[in-house]
């Protein structure tokens, strides 16, 4: 049982894919990983099926009951894709195309020679009142209203898009983030990464891959409580993606 003061968190998992067992979740590990960082008490994991109504239902019980509500699945552009849908009934808002998530999933697209379609513009279809959550991997938005926040299924694109929600969370203590941009692919950085992580079991490690640039592109992020750490270990990643750059033969990403 949680303290009165704690900061709680629930987890709705979309998707009758998941429920066939068709796709093998990961993102319910995932979540709780990154929750039990920032000091949030995951309390409570639902999986429902695409049916709106039992969405709408799961939607408004978490959130009445928990500091936070994280949902992955169903933002995607195909016919069953209707968590938005549901999160704007649940709210009782409109569902209009969002002029800001349309325009960064057209550079997006620009950038990819993609056609701009009506299926493809209802990633950009968010409630109305939601502030939105950057997806540093693939464009497409999730979003966050009131205490509900709505994120893609794909694991990468879910743990970017948890990444960019530190920020904005309070937790049971502070999580510092760094950032760190590497012009070669996961596999390259993978074995050296994850020999650091060992190094450093305090400072949680992520890899992202990158896509839409004209190069092969991998964020890691790396977050800590303890800012000393989080910069020896920052470093220590710094000059291991300087040498993936040296060997490779290729200049490092200008930073942000």
């Amino acid at each position: 049982m949680s303290s009165a003061d704690s900061v709680t968190a629930g987890l709705l998992v979309i998707g009758d894919e998941i429920l066939s067992g068709r796709t093998k979740d990961v993102n319910i590990g995932a979540t709780a990983d990154f929750c039990t960082d920032l000091g949030i008490d995951l309390m409570e994991v639902r999986i429902v099926s695409d049916v709106t109504d039992d969405i709408v239902d799961a939607v408004n019980a978490l959130r009445a009951r928990y500091t936070y509500v994280f949902t992955t699945g169903g933002i995607g552009p195909t016919h069953d894709d209707i968590t938005a849908d549901a999160v704007a009934k649940a709210f009782g808002v409109a569902l209009p195309i969002n002029a800001q998530a349309r325009e960064m999933l057209e550079s997006r697209w620009k950038q990819t020679g993609t056609e701009v379609n009506e299926a493809r513009l209802r990633m950009a279809r968010i409630p109305e009142g939601a502030d939105l959550i950057v997806n540093s991997v693939s464009a497409a938005p999730g979003f966050r209203i009131g205490n509900v926040h709505v994120m893609a299924g794909v694991p990468v694109i879910m743990r970017a898009m948890l990444e960019a929600l530190v920020p904005t969370l309070r937790g049971g203590k502070k999580v510092l983030s760094v950032t760190i941009k590497a012009a070669v692919g996961e596999g390259t950085v993978g074995g050296p990464l994850g020999a650091l992580q060992e190094q450093y079991p305090d400072v949680k490690m992520g890899s992202y891959p990158q896509m839409g640039h004209d190069r092969v592109m991998t964020e890691l992020v790396l977050r800590c409580s303890d800012a000393a750490q989080l910069e020896e270990a920052a470093n220590k990643v710094r000059a291991m993606v300087a040498e993936a750059h040296a060997k490779a033969g290729i200049a490092a990403p200008a930073e942000d």
